[in-house]
């Protein structure tokens, strides 16, 4: 919020806005002339939030961040004071047991942020060659067993299709043949997540629609939760510094104290980078 609000009475998008936990802060933080556009792909999750906050100064949108100048410009805004996009999926969706997130639940295999979208988890898994397979945990969950949990998934579903998150996870399991803190299906998951979802074209093309809707002085503030976002965010906006359209004011990424993991385990692998435009 420090380095989101540069002005009391500003327009600011959250551009995923999930159950607000951003949005609630910037509008505590705000005075009554601000303005919050909170933008995201969940109609579930927007629709909670507008029974949960009764603001006349927040205004929630469904679309995709990708979207935003044209999403901005039907509520006759051009330009706004900050962004900020806190990347991956919600805490919200990873409890909801039916959205197929995670590994230990019995829900079918779905993943989608937007329920409107076609693609789902149970088509890759099912559906797709085990060439693709591996060519996706290798390049979204950088899963050094990819082949090998590839290959499984295949044989697998020869006999039968693999309906479950909690199936998927078995089987990566098998591949693994032990468990660890950090779960064996967690890169797998982010692979399938992260294709369902176009997340890395959503990202690239987020960032740009982003910086081009900041207002001289406005700030970008972009929280990631992978090495693949992250590496996207920063070179973006080093890109951007070097054609002197953006200054970075983080140069290294800032990371949760241990105190806050510690209270919040869910942040371990955040990291926050922002800029501000020239």
């Amino acid at each position: 919020m420090e380095y989101l609000i540069t002005a009391k009475e500003g327009i600011y998008v959250d551009a995923t806005v999930g159950r607000g936990g951003h949005t609630r802060e910037i509008l505590k933080r705000c005075g009554e002339g601000c303005r919050v556009i909170g933008i995201d792909r969940d109609v579930l999750a927007l629709q909670s939030l507008r029974e949960e906050v009764k603001d006349k100064r927040l205004e929630l949108v469904h679309g995709r961040f990708s979207e935003m100048v044209s999403l901005l410009m039907e509520r006759g805004v051009e330009k706004v004071n900050g962004v900020l996009m806190d990347l991956g999926v919600s805490l919200e969706q990873l409890k909801t047991e039916e959205r197929g997130f995670s590994f230990s639940s019995d829900a079918p295999l779905d993943m989608r942020m937007d329920r409107e979208e076609p693609l789902t988890a149970f088509e890759i898994v099912n559906h797709w060659s085990q060439r693709n397979l591996e060519d996706i945990l290798r390049k979204y969950g950088e899963e050094k067993r990819a082949s090998s949990i590839a290959r499984a998934i295949v044989t697998q579903r020869k006999g039968s299709p693999i309906r479950t998150c909690r199936e998927l996870a078995s089987i990566v399991e098998r591949v693994y043949r032990r468990r660890g803190r950090i779960h064996p299906a967690t890169k797998t998951f982010q692979a399938l997540r992260i294709v369902v979802n176009d997340e890395i074209r959503e990202l690239e093309r987020g960032l740009e629609a982003a910086l081009s809707v900041l207002k001289e002085g406005g700030r970008l503030c972009v929280i990631s939760y992978h090495s693949i976002e992250d590496r996207i965010v920063k070179n973006f906006m080093l890109s951007m510094e070097k054609r002197g359209i953006l200054k970075r004011i983080t140069r290294k990424p800032i990371k949760p104290s241990h105190l806050e993991t510690r209270e919040n385990p869910s942040s371990r692998s955040a990291k926050l980078r922002v800029g501000e435009r020239l």
